[in-house]
């Protein structure tokens, strides 16, 4: 749950940051995750509303502690220390597959939707700080243990 968080929150950051940077309007991309309850009129939504923004919101956060919790039964049976160099690369692997599945995989009412605000170079960077999140939050999970 904690990794799941992380990710969620600086990933929605970075989707805040670039929404800013090519829409104007950090809404837009997060706005657009909510398409798969509003369907396509959601990829077009540029302000802020409860409608749009907290349902992609929420979509968006569900979806992170769902591929954190792939990512931590990953670990589950691994029997090797957890250094930051292993929780980094497991990390960094499961956002690549998030990507792909997301991206590639997946139908086009489950796709994150973002992608349709946002340059590829901005989409790498929300996943990039996925990525991060989960290394963050896994870190903080082992420490606690």
């Amino acid at each position: 749950m904690v990794a799941g968080a992380v990710a969620s929150l600086l990933s929605t950051a970075a989707l805040a940051v670039a929404g800013r940077r090519e829409n104007r309007r950090s809404a837009a991309p997060v706005n657009a995750i909510s398409h798969w309850l509003w369907g396509d009129e959601a990829l077009h939504r540029n302000g802020s509303t409860w409608r749009y923004t907290a349902t992609g919101y929420l979509v968006h956060h569900a979806a992170s502690v769902f591929w954190a919790t792939l990512h931590a039964g990953a670990w589950a049976g691994v029997r090797q220390e957890r250094t930051p160099a292993a929780i980094a690369a497991s990390a960094t692997a499961a956002s690549t597959l998030a990507c792909v599945v997301d991206m590639r995989l997946t139908p086009h009412r489950f796709t994150p939707g973002f992608q349709h605000r946002l340059s590829r170079p901005a989409i790498a960077l929300v996943y990039g700080c996925f990525a991060l999140g989960l290394a963050l939050g896994s870190r903080m999970g082992a420490s606690r243990r």
